[in-house]
């Protein structure tokens, strides 16, 4: 993933006011191993229901403000709908994000369960051991990284629609 910067992510964001870009806290950027990114994705920590993903999209940094759901699910397992990972129930959260233009101003919104970190990035990268006749570590995590803006991409379709 190419770099962002603090303006291009308080910028970016599609589903925000620019009041509220302005009081966005950021992650430390300076900190960002982009290269092995696909978006960036942190939660607010003075306000712990929120959440932020920002990434590339077509040459352009887009940003999306989540709120995650104030309960979790419970026991078994659940799977992200972006990094595709089965993890503990507990780890995944129901995210939604307010629609982009007048859908949003409506109160519209579109949801999604999500890694509760919002660290997809790092588990696709959890790299499968190499058995014979399957494909390499790196092409399996090469193809987990492409689907991965995949489902982003068409998650933010679904909060920029009719925008």
């Amino acid at each position: 993933m190419k770099p962002l910067t603090d303006t291009d992510i308080r910028d970016s964001l599609v589903n925000a006011s620019s009041a509220e870009a302005a009081k966005m806290p950021l992650p430390g950027l300076h900190e960002v191993v982009w290269q092995e990114r696909e978006y960036l994705g942190w939660r607010d920590p003075g306000s712990p229901q929120r959440g932020y993903i920002a990434y590339w999209r077509d040459g352009r940094p887009v940003g999306l403000v989540l709120r995650a759901a104030e309960t979790r699910l419970r026991g078994g397992s659940a799977i992200c709908s972006l990094c595709n990972t089965p993890q503990p129930a507990g780890q995944v959260t129901m995210f939604t994000a307010q629609r982009a233009g007048r859908a949003g101003e409506r109160g519209d919104s579109v949801g999604t369960y999500i890694c509760a970190d919002l660290a997809c990035s790092l588990l696709i990268r959890i790299a499968p051991p190499q058995y014979e006749m399957q494909p390499s570590p790196d092409v399996v995590v090469a193809t987990r990284a492409s689907r991965l803006v995949e489902r982003i991409d068409n998650f933010v379709s679904r909060v920029l629609e009719d925008a």
